[in-house]
């Protein structure tokens, strides 16, 4: 921190006005206002089509949604091109989304490739596709956390035509150990990786996790 602190000190800051950023070319602006937020899951989200064409596709605008009940939102790019993994949640109503653990990271961006829409990205990638309990769509196998998700609502983004997919969490795996005694899900322990832009990977670690916070009361650093 003190060294980021101390060279910071001596870089100038840049400004984009609205009218700037709109005149970026478009690599250049797609990778800076993609990674402008920072960290994001780096997630696998599983689907298979309803004639059994499975699909593999690596997603990091994921959103939480709410607790009670159980949502993700999953934000996708416009449909005026196919949209496979988008295509197999209308026709089937579910989805998986899995973590991205280091020794999965080259296998999993490459499922970003356009693949057509017959050939399996497990396949093509070499990640082996499970399935669980009688849950339609497939999971990732070497993911250490699995989710099985029901297809619950699309709300189309009119700004620039996105659509937010909000699936219903049915189904959870994840190791014992990964899970702190008050439900918290240790990431570190489990191997997630976090994304930045379109094709860079973290490998995040805790810093602290601090204690609910309250006006009157000073914070406390509490056990993750």
């Amino acid at each position: 921190m003190a060294a980021w602190a101390a060279s910071n000190s001596l870089v100038s800051m840049r400004k984009y006005t609205f009218g700037e950023i709109l005149e970026l070319p478009d690599r250049f602006r797609r990778s800076f206002i993609n990674s402008l937020h920072g960290l994001r899951p780096a997630l696998l989200l599983g689907s298979r089509s309803a004639d059994g064409h499975e699909n593999l596709a690596i997603f990091s605008q994921i959103l939480h949604i709410g607790a009670n009940p159980p949502l993700t939102g999953v934000l996708f790019r416009p449909d005026t091109v196919e949209r496979h993994s988008l295509q197999n949640i209308r026709e089937t109503g579910f989805f998986t989304l899995n973590n991205v653990t280091e020794e999965m990271a080259e296998a999993a961006h490459q499922t970003s490739a356009r693949y057509p829409r017959a050939q399996s990205e497990f396949k093509a990638v070499q990640l082996k596709a499970q399935y669980k309990d009688d849950f339609t769509a497939p999971f990732v196998e070497s993911s250490t956390i699995q989710i099985g998700l029901k297809l619950q609502s699309e709300m189309p983004i009119d700004a620039n035509g996105t659509i937010l997919v909000i699936g219903k969490i049915e189904v959870i795996y994840l190791p014992e150990n990964a899970q702190s005694e008050d439900g918290l899900v240790r990431h570190h322990i489990a191997g997630s990786l976090a994304a930045a832009g379109l094709d860079m990977y973290f490998s995040p670690q805790p810093l602290a996790r601090f204690s609910y916070a309250k006006p009157d009361l000073p914070l406390k650093n509490i056990e993750y």
